[in-house]
């Protein structure tokens, strides 16, 4: 079992490691089965040859054991189902962290780049409007509301402290895209027109890619995200400085209020990560 998880991605969640022990499971029942069948159909090929019976049955098989065997796959499958798959997939969609007790964040997709919106020391996202949605305001974020104003936004980069867990809100402003971290095990499609929660807590340090996993358009290719998983505290320093560019740059221009959200995104972010162009543009 050992030798077959070490081709998986590293273990990066809490909840990692059941999800891998029911992926290994399910592969050797389907082994299992895969060997069976295929024994059963070299057993039929040669039991049922022309020469064993000149004139064809069109009566099928009658015996028990086919018939037993038959029922005895369904049960199985069906004990897996409903005891151990579905239970395992309530425990994700249905106990979410309270909110007080989480980092929350919401990520919202786009052709072909993810947008990444912190509430700031509120705790409260500001006002969105579609109305102020431009190519520097992907997320249509009103700077005038009172809640906006210490509202941190990212493109392509997510910072999470280590240990917490993580509730993202997926949205999507155009077409259907997929929230793929391979390494948390998490996988979740981002949907225009509705909100979509999702849950994790990480438990290893270090940088991850979120992946596009839906065929969304031309660029799909190179629609990259990037999380960083940091201790706490240098979560918190990582929060703090982008607050305080946020800060100064608002009390030094008077210019467009997305302007100042993208000074406050570009610091500490690499210089090899910009928002991807649209293809033809």
């Amino acid at each position: 079992m050992q030798t077959f998880l070490a081709m998986f991605p590293v273990q990066a969640s809490t909840h990692a490691a059941e999800v891998d022990q029911m992926t290994v499971l399910v592969h050797w029942l389907m082994l299992v089965l895969f060997v069976g069948w295929g024994l059963f159909f070299v057993f039929v090929l040669f039991r049922f040859r022309r020469g064993a019976n000149p004139r064809a049955s069109y009566t099928g098989a009658k015996g028990k054991i086919s018939k037993g065997l038959e029922v005895a796959v369904a049960i199985v499958e069906v004990l897996l189902l409903v005891f151990y798959a579905i239970p395992a997939w309530a425990k994700r969609v249905k106990a979410f962290p309270s909110e007080n007790e989480a980092t929350v964040v919401r990520v919202v997709a786009e052709q072909f780049a993810w947008n990444v919106h912190y509430p700031g020391p509120d705790g409260k996202f500001g006002r969105t409007d579609i109305k102020l949605v431009s190519a520097d305001n992907p997320l249509g974020l009103d700077r005038t509301d009172p809640s906006a104003k210490d509202d941190i936004t990212t493109i392509n980069q997510l910072n999470l402290p280590i240990d917490r867990p993580v509730l993202v809100h997926l949205s999507s402003k155009d077409v259907i895209h997929s929230f793929g971290v391979y390494e948390m095990r998490v996988k979740q499609d981002a949907i225009p027109g509705m909100s979509i929660p999702v849950w994790f807590i990480p438990n290893r340090i270090g940088e991850y890619e979120i992946a596009c996993s839906q065929l969304c358009g031309l660029g799909h290719f190179r629609m990259r995200g990037f999380m960083t998983i940091q201790t706490a505290a240098d979560y918190q320093k990582w929060f703090d400085d982008q607050e305080k560019e946020l800060r100064s740059a608002s009390t030094t221009t008077t210019a467009d209020p997305r302007s100042v959200a993208r000074r406050a995104d570009r610091q500490g972010r690499p210089p090899s990560r910009p928002r991807p162009p649209v293809p033809g543009s």
